[in-house]
């Protein structure tokens, strides 16, 4: 079965400036990802990793480096699937976690498959993972993205008034991938919206909405989350697969229907069964870098 992965960092109007960064960082992460594979490890353990080193990277609105709510605190929410056995774990409304993508593993783990806020961080507690400090988090460039209500590349702020223009800068960051057993996982984990409301959830970490995997494909999303939710994108792109497209026309097929239904825009990357890794967007760009066995390292792009 051919291994293959593609990870992204973000959907929307990137500035030329952070193109580099961005597709700097969608690449490492992706070599991260790949040496799991190729080690024979799970798609699961790749995405994991990949999305761990994104959280990492202080370029992207995920872990260190996610965005400051009204309030100036960090929130952040993450999800994570197994294709195999249809597992799920998420959290949502976490504080003060490094790597929220490991803390929905360890829920799907365990009994539960979602946990928000201090509950969920009680559970990292339990499960070995240390809170952080808000400074481990906290980048010049969000805090002064909040401090002037103004939002940088790879996040959005929010909008007072709904009737205003939707935001165009999406910041998340996700993975999937395809292992030698031909099983499939999903990852997606983000700080969400610049400056949003307190205890705001959008689809990143819903299952089905901002990641989904089962035996036909593995998806992760990134874009105004609200609308992403409603339309269930990533399941609806896994079902297109199911019904006989391949990873470009299912991805093409989901955003082109997020399109006709809704004003908000962004993208999603797809694996199918086959190893055919594809992205697609309505957005004006979106950062991401794939690789599989006919490759030597991973190819990055914004597109």
């Amino acid at each position: 079965m051919p291994i293959a992965l593609i990870v992204h960092g973000g959907a929307g109007d990137i500035k030329e400036e952070r193109f580099e960064g961005a597709k700097t960082g969608c690449k490492e992460a992706a070599q991260v990802g790949w040496r799991v594979l190729q080690a024979g490890g799970s798609a699961l353990d790749a995405v994991e990793a990949a999305v761990r080193a994104l959280e990492d990277n202080p370029d992207f609105n995920a872990g260190r480096g996610s965005c400051l709510n009204q309030e100036g605190k960090i929130e952040m929410d993450a999800g994570i699937m197994d294709g195999y056995g249809l597992h799920t774990g998420a959290i949502a409304g976490v504080e003060l976690i490094q790597n929220p993508i490991t803390l929905a593993r360890r829920v799907m783990e365990s009994q539960h498959t979602f946990l928000i806020g201090a509950g969920a961080q009680f559970f990292a507690r339990e499960h070995g993972i240390a809170p952080c400090r808000h400074e481990d988090l906290l980048t010049e460039r969000q805090f002064n993205a909040w401090k002037n209500h103004t939002h940088s590349s790879l996040t959005y702020e929010a909008k007072s008034d709904p009737q205003q223009e939707k935001p165009e800068k999406h910041g998340t960051v996700g993975a999937v991938a395809i292992d030698s057993a031909g099983r499939l996982a999903a990852a997606t984990s983000t700080g969400g919206m610049a400056n949003k409301y307190p205890g705001r959830v959008g689809d990143s970490p819903l299952v089905g909405c901002g990641f989904y995997a089962d035996e036909h494909a593995a998806i992760s999303c990134t874009g105004y989350g609200e609308d992403f939710t409603r339309l269930m994108i990533a399941q609806r792109a896994a079902s297109y697969v199911a019904q006989g497209m391949d990873a470009r026309q299912a991805g093409e097929a989901a955003i082109d229907f997020l399109s006709k239904h809704a004003e908000g825009d962004g993208g999603l990357i797809i694996v199918d069964r086959h190893g055919n890794v594809s992205k697609a967007k309505n957005s004006k760009c979106i950062a991401h870098a794939y690789i599989n066995e006919q490759m030597t390292e991973p190819v990055a792009g914004i597109i």
